[in-house]
């Protein structure tokens, strides 16, 4: 899930409940028309399968093409959602053989576009740096996942970013921007399984990002299905 305004041009969360209701009412779910419409709270669909990675996404909107020959785990949006649900599953009698969250972002800065594999990924909403000088530890640290590659850092907070001044703050330290990604790759790392980040860009983080992240979700979400078929099948 992409990322309603404060002082800097961030939507709290519950802003966009709106968009939420509209994708409750459309007649999509996993495997196409007919299938049971996503209702909120966590959600696993299909049996986990210890030879084969548990797909994770935020909203059955983005997993509405995907073929249904994976599992697939709704964990509703935001790091605390997210957290929960992988948590949750992961501590089951059967673990997948990884993890893969799939879903949307938006580009924090000009060129990024299409579908991206993420190498790093920071949570933008903890004051780390505060953290530690408060109790000397490191909370929250910045998560390598693909070390020396070219992918983009994602930067993950409970905040929908909809506004320059916010954009060009996180443009300082990421490329991409979500509400889960850092929540399901700590979850999946202290659990010692791989964990990938496959985000598509569905907005700039900019004035009119919701509408555009509505606009654009059935659309990134054929994308993500096909790198599912591509990439996992």
């Amino acid at each position: 899930m992409a990322r309603g305004k404060g002082p800097d041009g961030a939507f709290p969360s519950s802003a966009i409940y709106p968009a939420v209701r509209r994708l409750r009412a459309a007649p999509t779910g996993v495997g196409g028309a007919g299938a049971a419409v996503y209702h909120g709270g966590m959600r696993l669909i299909g049996e986990i399968d210890p030879a084969r990675p548990l797909l994770v996404v935020a909203v059955e909107g983005e997993a509405a093409h995907l073929d249904g020959s994976l599992p697939v785990l709704l964990t509703g949006m935001g790091k605390v959602n997210a957290a929960a649900s992988v948590a949750s599953v992961l501590a089951g009698p059967v673990r997948p053989a990884s993890v893969v969250n799939l879903g949307t972002a938006g580009a924090l800065k000009p060129g990024w576009n299409g579908t991206h594999e993420v190498r790093g990924v920071i949570q933008h909403d903890l004051d780390t740096g505060a953290l530690h000088s408060l109790t000397g530890l490191v909370w929250g640290a910045p998560l390598e996942l693909r070390p020396g590659t070219d992918g983009p850092v994602l930067a993950t907070g409970d905040l929908f970013v909809s506004g320059e001044r916010a954009r060009a703050r996180l443009a300082e330290q990421a490329d991409l921007v979500d509400m889960e990604g850092y929540a399901v790759a700590s979850v999946a790392l202290a659990a010692g399984l791989p964990v990938r980040l496959v985000k598509h860009v569905s907005d700039e983080a900019g004035e009119g990002a919701a509408r555009t992240w509505l606009d654009s979700l059935d659309d990134c979400a054929r994308v993500l299905a096909a790198w599912v078929a591509e990439e996992l099948g």
